[in-house]
């Protein structure tokens, strides 16, 4: 068997849009990840880093980009000063601003999802269906930048089968506590323009649920996830997505009910596409 070891990167989700799954107090997308800037020349250059970003920011056709309204810039790669980390994390407003992505997320759920409203809210106090305070809610403190930005995880993959199916083992360390987190993979033609493709859970069930200190294992296979790019209809996986759940939920073979930042908030990912060596069979 062939073993690769891989480790995450902290990301928001940018340079898609919403720029973030992540909001402050003030309404404004907090970005780890990609960033869409102006270049030398008047066009777009996206590159790693970390900015505050005004929900005003134009929104362009899907697949196109398009700088971003910067409120400020960081390093997330160096200790993020005090007025920084101890930002308030708040989920997304619905509509979700900012978007562009064509994708119901739940199609056989919830097909009419786009069309509910609702405020932002302070992760710990974002709301789960069904909940009473009796229930006993887990996370009751606000949720800050630093703690965020502690996350840290690491994915082995193992080719099994005779390389027809692909196991894959994740381990994570400074999550939130007591929390429902799942894992969802992202495709090669999810993002295309022409004719995206609906993300999917990294098997299912895609749940863990996090120890007091935010630490989680995780295990699943996924049937031939890496065919080569030649076969007809091949749709690899090129990357691994860490969604804290703060709907608390999950939802079988959907990510999520609304998409990015209004139930569904990545945490770890793979700043490019990755598994470029690793080649399954049918």
């Amino acid at each position: 068997m062939s073993r690769h070891e891989y480790t995450f990167d902290l990301t928001t989700q940018g340079p898609l849009y919403p720029p973030s799954e992540v909001m402050d107090e003030n309404g404004d997308f907090i970005v780890i990840g990609a960033i869409n800037d102006r270049d030398e020349t008047g066009g777009v250059k996206t590159e790693w880093g970390g900015a505050i970003v005004a929900a005003s920011s134009d929104v362009p056709p899907f697949g196109d980009r398009a700088p971003y309204d910067m409120v400020e810039r960081f390093r997330p790669d160096k200790p993020l000063p005090e007025r920084l980390a101890s930002k308030v994390l708040h989920t997304l407003p619905l509509p979700l601003p900012c978007s562009n992505y064509p994708m119901v997320f739940a199609p056989e759920q919830f097909p009419d999802a786009n069309s509910d409203c609702r405020p932002s809210y302070p992760f710990h106090r974002a709301p789960i269906p069904d909940f009473l305070p009796e229930h006993g809610r887990q996370l009751r403190e606000p949720v800050t930048l630093g703690q965020w930005a502690a996350a840290r995880g690491t994915l082995n993959v193992t080719l099994e089968d005779g390389d027809r199916a692909a196991g894959f083992v994740c381990e994570f360390e400074n999550l939130l506590p007591r929390s429902l987190y799942t894992i969802m993979t992202l495709r090669a033609h999810d993002l295309d323009p022409e004719g995206p493709t609906r993300p999917g859970p990294l098997g299912i069930p895609n749940v863990f649920v996090t120890d007091d200190s935010g630490h989680a294992r995780f295990a699943a296979t996924l049937p031939d996830p890496f065919p080569p790019s030649s076969r007809a209809g091949a749709n690899r996986v090129i990357n691994i997505v860490v969604l804290w759940m703060s709907s608390q939920m999950n939802y079988g073979g959907a990510i999520g009910r609304y998409g990015l930042g209004g139930d569904i908030h990545a945490q770890l990912k793979f700043r490019t596409p990755m598994f470029q060596s690793l080649e399954t069979k049918a």
